[in-house]
């Protein structure tokens, strides 16, 4: 097949009546869409339509809309004549008018919300509803039957259509591409894609490029290009793109009937000969902004630019010449031909509406909870590390971890997946490797890696691309793992903003089955950047996760490879959160053993026993801590305080769930008062030596009865390319200035113990000396163990 078709040499002529059904269709739609931004009442336009008809408040986006109409009616049409599961993504999703106008025609819309029934009482619903106090966004949301897409944030949309198709054989997804959103970064690096689909194994993603030729206020680059640079952009990019410009509709649904076929053909054909490169279909879809809809307003044009964007007309109800216009525009689709006198669609636009779970709005990949199912996890107390005593082992975490992770991949075979940006071996997790490859759908030389187009690790230098398919692979009910360098997953920041927003909003609607979580890995840490340096230090990604709704997010520390497993555990069993789990990947003490280990994680939060001296007494100081290295240097500072200080109490707390330290009114996991106070008492001085930065201790825990005597060491942004110890004394996190602070904190200590003081002031400079002259920390720090 050439690379490239064009509309004349693929173009079929639609029969009169299959015309007629688009057309009337494609008027329902948009009549329903222009309904939806501005009335609230006379929703068939029974009566003239007068000012207290229309909302108060004009809010929505006309300008895409028409064309996600016209794009979705023609997918209907392939569905019913095909019988072709479909799930569509719409990048331009503050067109949302166009996905309720659909839910609403399919009478999915009313099965969801028998309130918005499917007549005239309905349409005013619908109508009222959208973007009202107490209704429903403009934009398509969690509320939108048929979306796995919010549409807040552009970029992401091509990313979830893939994530999506992935280990879904039958599926086609339609992912519309606004032409905005085609100028954002994530979008850009989305067209790689294509380069690890596997047909045999994967569904297929129809890209529909949707040119319209504006953005808000300006004109879209891919808009300007013109069509042949366009087009050796998409060739390049490894796609068949199809053209379909125009503005007259019967001219454009014939054309993009035919263009529709045709790539439906191309996935079919590539899908049942698996070429070893295939070179997978798309469309260009050029149409007006805003086709449809008023041409010129006070003197300036509208429909095909930018003014066109949101509300055409604005400002209708205090302006009687503009509420002609309103109405001049409405009846312009002749609603009387599209739905009979009680408000229901007419037989011929009935026509165009797929059946059952084959209906855009009603297809049970955009409910994913409908079609997930419990992973088979094997135990994972089967891969513990072996503890005879507190720090007597050491183990890579997140290699223990990969060992097991290796196992959920073998008996998972159709619903895991494993993402990251390159990283899996560098992370430690390269045994999954031993039962599966890196996806990979392009050129294969002889000296590559672990490369197969039925891989199940998916690596792509590209953290948008990791986090948009693994959100698009939850979405359609399935489950997975997002490992990446701690100081990078900022790069999704805003995603996980979307995502955690979905999460929060989909708890409150009762059709949206729970959805397997969100799970993070993070690790080449803060704390052990021995080559980097400080471009790669940065543990921020809690602070931001914290801010989400307590319902949603969850956050652990673990401080060692049996507690990893335990915690690995429960997060891939866990639906509906977002769970960030941080771990080193350096070798590093073991101090629990695993039923210790579980029985510490079921916690969240508890005393190492071991290393407190102060049972059947109050404590004179509490050493906390939260983090792998924290917990070294909290255990290596309790040592230190027991072999010098005898007579003085001492008790060591560790945290692994971080949302234990906020009250239950805070969080779920929140320990109560009388809990906590146990634990940390409320007058004795607290030392807590924590992973991220400071603040985000004292935030949870401000409310606390013990607040003012927490004092709370952790990254506070000093770092460069050195060695681990010597990080943390550029931080003060080291177990020199953890003794420091306790005995600058414990009343009376002060002048008792100030030759252990100067000691500590000593070795901190004595250690500083020794990396400066050697490169390496010295072994009495190298080969420190508890015991």
């Amino acid at each position: 097949m050439a690379d490239v078709m064009t509309v004349e040499e693929s173009v079929g002529t639609l029969a009169d009546s299959e015309l007629d059904r688009l057309n009337t269709y494609w008027r329902a739609a948009n009549y329903l869409s222009v309904g939806q931004i501005y009335l609230m009442d006379n929703p068939l336009l029974t009566e003239p339509l007068r000012a207290e008809h229309v909302k108060p408040r004009l809010l929505g986006h006309w300008g895409t809309t028409p064309g996600l109409n016209f794009v979705l009616a023609h997918l209907n049409r392939v569905i019913i004549e095909r019988d072709q599961p479909m799930l569509y993504v719409l990048g331009p999703g503050h067109g949302g008018p166009a996905a309720l106008a659909t839910a609403w025609l399919d009478r999915t819309y009313s099965e969801v919300y028998p309130q918005v029934s499917r007549d005239a009482e309905g349409m005013r619903e619908l109508f009222r509803q959208f973007s009202f106090p107490g209704g429903v966004p403009s934009h398509v949301a969690p509320e939108t039957p048929g979306s796995v897409h919010e549409g807040g944030e552009l970029g992401y949309a091509l990313a979830h259509a893939y994530g999506a198709a992935f280990d879904n054989p039958d599926l086609v997804v339609a992912c519309v591409i606004g032409d905005g959103e085609a100028e954002t970064g994530p979008l850009a690096a989305s067209w790689h894609s294509n380069k690890f689909v596997d047909p045999a194994r994967d569904g297929a993603v129809l890209p529909i490029l949707h040119l319209n030729g504006y953005k808000i206020a300006n004109p879209a680059v891919l808009a300007r290009i013109g069509d042949d640079e366009l087009r050796s952009m998409l060739v390049g990019f490894g796609h068949r793109p199809y053209f379909v410009s125009g503005d007259d509709p019967d001219t454009m649904h014939n054309d993009m009937a035919a263009v529709m076929d045709r790539a439906l053909e191309d996935i079919a054909e590539i899908k049942a000969t698996c070429p070893d490169r295939p070179r997978w279909p798309m469309i260009v879809l050029r149409s007006p902004k805003g086709w449809t809809g008023p041409k010129v307003v006070d003197g300036k044009p509208v429909e095909g630019t930018w003014r066109s964007h949101q509300v055409p007309l604005g400002d209708v109800r205090d302006h009687p010449e503009r509420i002609a216009e309103l109405e001049r525009w409405l009846r312009s689709y002749r609603p009387e031909e599209l739905f009979d006198a009680a408000g229901v669609p007419v037989p011929v636009v009935d026509s165009l509406v797929p059946v059952g779970e084959r209906r855009l709005s009603a297809t049970p990949y955009a409910n994913g909870g409908l079609l997930r199912t419990d992973l088979r996890l094997p135990d994972f107390r089967d891969f513990a590390v072996h503890v005879p005593s507190p720090g007597a082992t050491a183990a890579e975490a997140t290699r223990v971890l990969g060992a097991w992770l290796r196992e959920v991949m073998r008996a998972n075979p159709g619903d895991f997946r494993l993402f990251g940006p390159d990283e899996t071996a560098s992370n430690r997790l390269d045994q999954v490797f031993e039962v599966t490859d890196r996806a990979w759908s392009a050129q294969r030389l002889p000296d590559d890696d672990h490369l197969d187009r039925a891989g199940r690790v998916m690596e792509v230098l590209s953290e948008h691309l990791c986090q948009g398919w693994l959100e698009g692979y939850l979405l359609t009910g399935r489950h997975g793992l997002f490992s990446c360098y701690e100081a990078f997953i900022h790069i999704v920041d805003a995603m996980l903003n979307q995502h955690a927003k979905w999460l929060k909003v989909t708890r409150t609607i009762p059709w949206r089955r729970p959805i397997s979580s969100l799970n993070y890995l993070l690790t080449s840490h803060v704390w052990r950047q021995d080559h980097n340096g400080f471009s790669h230090q940065d543990p921020g990604f809690l602070d931001h996760v914290v801010n989400k709704k307590a319902e949603v997010v969850r956050v652990y520390l673990p401080p060692d490879a049996n507690t990893l497993l335990s915690v690995a555990d429960h997060c891939l069993r866990s639906k509906d959160y977002v769970n960030v789990v941080v771990a080193g990947k350096q070798p590093a003490p073991t101090w629990l053993s695993m039923p210790e280990a579980i029985a510490h994680c079921t916690r969240g939060i508890g005393l190492f026993d071991f290393a407190c001296n102060d049972e059947g007494r109050e404590p004179d100081v509490v050493l906390a801590c939260a983090g792998d290295t924290p917990t070294l240097e909290t255990l290596a500072a309790a040592k230190i305080l027991r072999a010098e200080l005898p007579e003085l109490a001492v008790r060591v707390v560790n945290v692994v769930d971080l949302m234990r330290l906020q009250p239950p009114s805070e969080h779920p996991h929140g320990m109560p008062d009388s809990e906590f106070d146990a634990l940390f008492t409320v007058d004795r001085p607290v030392v807590f030596a924590f992973h991220g930065y400071p603040w985000l201790i004292h935030r949870l825990a401000y409310r606390r009865n013990g607040h003012a005597n927490l004092h709370v060491r952790g990254y506070k942004e000093e770092g460069t390319t050195t060695t681990p110890f010597d990080m943390v004394m550029l931080n003060d996190l080291d177990r020199y200035h953890l003794v420091m602070d306790v005995i600058d904190r414990v009343p009376g200590l002060a002048v008792r113990a100030a030759h252990l003081r100067q000691r500590m002031v000593n070795e901190r400079l004595r250690c500083r000396a020794y990396t400066r002259e050697h490169g390496v920390d010295p072994a009495h720090i190298t080969e420190w163990t508890w015991n």
